[in-house]
């Protein structure tokens, strides 16, 4: 009877009750509501490290969230991030050029937008407020390596497919983030030059960064819904099954060695 009742106890132990937490969330940038998204699992840890999570050119979807929720399976606590406003997504290309534009052609909104998110994140009491993180797809990828550039106080920042190219380059000593570029080779939006510039540019900041190039692969490699909108837009975009698990790997190699003892 003991053995049985040590079993029962056991089983329903809080830590094994315990399950991954989602919960939808309001706050302001500026005057303008933004709708995030938090993940975490408190079986995980009673303080993690937070990552914030900025989401592609079609807004906060179900692919930024599902990102947020692998996030805290690994035991960080993710928000994926309202970039655009009111919680705006769409499939259609004009659309989310529309909502993109918006945010990139007004000098500072970004950030300001970006800032509010860490601020939430970070009073958020199962967070360590001196841990957090930022990854990016796409437009959020060219977000959070932007945010890093302007000198924000993040332990790394991760750029999946992300554009390269900014009109605010890195100053020396500038740079706090570890970077991470994980970039297809194949990719028609990112050319060449904005590389080599990009590479010029973190040298000459002194970055401590890494840029990772994934042969025969092309824009949008991490989505699998990549080749169903980029046929319904025309564009060239794609999902590569082996550079996304190998993107992914990367991304855990840095959060364990920026986060843990």
């Amino acid at each position: 009877m003991k053995l049985v009742l040590l079993l029962i106890s056991f089983l329903v132990s809080p830590a094994l009750l315990a399950a991954l937490h989602e919960e939808n969330v309001e706050y302001r940038a500026g005057d303008t509501v933004m709708k995030g998204y938090l993940a975490w699992d408190d079986a995980k840890g009673a303080k993690q490290p937070g990552v914030l999570v900025v989401h592609e050119w079609w807004g906060l979807n179900d692919y930024a969230r599902q990102r947020a929720r692998m996030l805290a399976e690994l035991g960080y606590t993710a928000l994926a991030v309202d970039m655009y406003g009111d919680g705006r997504h769409s499939e259609h290309g004009k659309d989310a050029a529309a909502f993109m534009n918006a945010v990139t052609a007004k000098a500072g909104l970004a950030q300001q937008r970006f800032e509010a998110a860490r601020e939430l994140l970070v009073g958020r009491p199962n967070v360590d407020a001196a841990k957090i993180a930022a990854i990016g797809y796409c437009f959020g990828g060219a977000t959070v390596l932007n945010m890093a550039r302007q000198g924000l106080d993040l332990a790394a920042v991760v750029s999946f497919h992300g554009n390269l190219v900014t009109e605010t380059p890195a100053q020396p000593g500038k740079v706090k983030a570890r970077v991470l570029v994980l970039n297809g080779a194949a990719d028609s939006f990112v050319s060449p030059e904005s590389i080599d510039a990009f590479k010029r540019e973190m040298t000459g900041a002194g970055a401590n960064y890494r840029f990772v190039d994934y042969p025969g692969v092309i824009h949008g490699f991490t989505n699998p819904d990549a080749d169903r909108l980029g046929k319904a837009n025309g564009l060239a975009v794609a999902y590569d099954a082996e550079a996304d698990r190998k993107s992914w790997a990367a991304m855990r190699e840095l959060f364990d060695e920026v986060f843990k003892p």
